[in-house]
């Protein structure tokens, strides 16, 4: 970025840490009799949905493309190339949901 033009670079994930897209469901919800509940109401124990963008080398559990479970508080924001993301350890996932099969639920918890 030495002559003012912006560089664009793939991002490759080290260790244990996800990089996540959070559902839109993270933000403003509606509760069941249609009230709208704010982003900034106390949410503390309400565990959110992202989608799996990559994973470091030593991630056993989860795959890039997986939707994980976890507490939003847990991660660490962050921009790359005007989009945002989130940063999880591994541990910090819940659940990781995967397509229905026959007689299952599709969680794996």
């Amino acid at each position: 970025m030495r002559d003012g033009t912006e560089s664009k670079h793939s991002i490759r994930m080290v260790a244990d840490r996800l990089l996540v897209v959070e559902s839109k469901e993270a933000g403003e919800r509606k509760s069941r009799a249609g009230i709208l509940i704010p982003a900034t109401a106390d949410v503390s124990r309400r565990l959110v949905w992202a989608e799996v963008a990559a994973v470091g080398p030593t991630v056993r559990t989860v795959e890039a493309g997986d939707t994980v479970l976890f507490s939003p508080d847990t991660g660490f924001e962050v921009e790359i190339q005007g989009d945002d993301y989130l940063i999880l350890r591994e541990r910090d996932v819940h659940a990781v949901a995967s397509p229905r099969t026959e007689g299952g639920t599709g969680l794996y918890l």
